[in-house]
């Protein structure tokens, strides 16, 4: 079909036949500034509607510029996401996210990693908690995988010393913030060790550099589009990462007015509270935080053997924002029961995970992570919606 450019609608899909020639001088509102295109003929190939929900130039303005009309708010823009990825920034932000995927296994594959694909429909909750998806299985139930850590320790208990996965987790936690969806992409890895736990926390502390190195050097042009809609510092690390551990962190919060025991986990506020110390004394965005209690940790986390009320498990933060957790992980099967009895946990629905450890089980440590949340806090976005395609929250399910 062939029309006259000023009856085509705004965002219909077009054939441009013309010649491409040189110009004087630098055309300063398009990005390709140094020659144009001399249009002789245009054909529609798919036209759109007349009124469209939302203006691609609306969704594409600074935060807070409303000299061009008023902004579009976040609901507009889900409502009606298929507009909304078209903006220049969109665009920018999953090209970035698509690399965080790619550079998580590059950095991992030349450690020898081998990458696997996990069960996402289990028969108990893997975080032994309750937040948990239930779904009819024929004539039982079944749970979608909140994690796919019994199964990484599995792999690791048929002699696969370093395994890897990527795939959906999924989280039935009502919490409607800046940074939690019900069903988000995980990295999760997991490895055998000969010493220490540190072997792995090492391996870990490596990669995210990687990560960051790689994006700083392969995604300048996506990140610098990105700030141009969404300003923010450049993100800071150091080499080799900072790590802390949850007594110092402790300290450091009570040092600056804030009340807290010493067994009790870090709430939102605390964590933010922590990131701005952080970066204030070692100019750094990334840091790890190592020894956590154990009574704030999952059933199958191992215990610090020189004390009781420590274990061998960390987290790492981005900007001040939690982004992975991890730690070395219970390979005896009887201290494993006992931890899971301790967690109220029906034994029988793990069973097969604890027989797993009975036929020799290497010390083993891992981690999982958000990738939405590395994204959005790389990219100092305010909101993890922002950079999940098509976000599943408790409130929504659509599109």
């Amino acid at each position: 079909m062939m029309l006259t450019s000023k009856s085509i609608t705004k965002e219909s899909i077009i054939d441009v036949e013309g010649i491409v020639s040189l110009v004087p001088q630098k055309i300063e509102s398009c990005t390709q500034q140094d020659v144009e295109l001399q249009i002789e003929q245009v054909f529609v190939i798919s036209q759109a509607a007349p009124r469209l929900p939302l203006q691609i130039d609306d969704a594409a303005r600074p935060d807070g510029d409303e000299s061009q009309g008023p902004m579009v708010n976040q609901d507009t823009r889900l409502d009606n996401r298929i507009l909304d990825l078209r903006t220049s920034t969109s665009q920018a932000i999953f090209r970035l996210e698509g690399g965080v995927v790619q550079l998580f296994r590059e950095s991992l594959m030349k450690r020898d990693f081998v990458e696997v694909h996990t069960p996402k429909i289990i028969s108990a909750a893997s975080e032994g908690g309750a937040n948990v998806f239930e779904v009819s299985y024929f004539k039982t139930s079944a749970y979608l995988a909140q994690s796919p850590q019994l199964y990484k320790q599995m792999a690791i208990c048929s002699d696969f010393d370093r395994v890897f996965t990527i795939g959906a987790v999924f989280r039935a936690e009502d919490s409607n913030t800046h940074r939690h969806l019900t069903e988000f992409v995980g990295l999760d890895l997991e490895m055998a060790f000969n010493y220490h736990y540190h072997e792995a926390l090492d391996v870990i502390g490596s990669m995210f550099n990687d990560i960051f190195r790689g994006l700083r050097d392969r995604y300048q042009t996506e990140i610098e589009t990105v700030n141009k809609q969404y300003p923010a510092e450049p993100f800071k690390f150091l080499e080799p990462p900072l790590r802390l551990t949850y007594p110092e962190a402790v300290k450091t919060l009570r040092e600056n007015g804030v009340e807290m025991g010493d067994e009790e986990d870090l709430t939102t506020p605390a964590e933010k509270l922590l990131g701005r110390l952080v970066k204030a004394k070692y100019d750094t965005d990334f840091f790890i935080l190592d020894k956590f209690p154990m009574a704030v940790r999952p059933f199958y986390t191992m215990p610090d053997p020189n004390d009781p009320k420590q274990s061998n498990s960390y987290d790492i933060f981005m900007r001040g924002e939690e982004i992975m957790s991890g730690a070395q992980r219970i390979h005896d099967p009887k201290l494993l029961t006992e931890r899971a009895l301790h967690h109220e946990i029906d034994l029988t629905t793990i069973q097969s995970y604890i027989d797993s450890f009975k036929y020799g089980a290497a010390p083993h440590a891992g981690g999982g992570i958000g990738l939405e949340r590395v994204t959005m806090l790389y990219l100092g976005l305010d909101n993890i919606r922002k950079v999940s395609l098509f976000p599943r929250d408790p409130k929504r399910l659509t599109p």
